[in-house]
């Protein structure tokens, strides 16, 4: 069984995430693991990948009820 440092992962939740004690407790294992960038082996997204994302995600024009004239 593997142990864990409990302290340096309290550390890396508290201090390097900001997150709250109650918000730092109701993660799991793997999802810290996520939040703190470990076995991430994914290269960053390139300029393509962007594109792709914005045509199929286009921003929608916030309605503030104000008239453009």
């Amino acid at each position: 069984m593997k142990t864990l440092d409990w302290s340096a992962l309290m550390r890396a939740g508290l201090v390097g995430l900001r997150l709250t004690p109650d918000q730092f407790w109701r993660l799991t294992p793997a999802e810290l693991s996520l939040m703190l960038g470990q076995g991430v082996d994914q290269t960053p997204m390139g300029q393509a990948g962007l594109a792709s994302l914005m045509a199929a995600f286009p921003d929608q024009p916030i309605d503030t009820g104000e008239k453009n004239e």
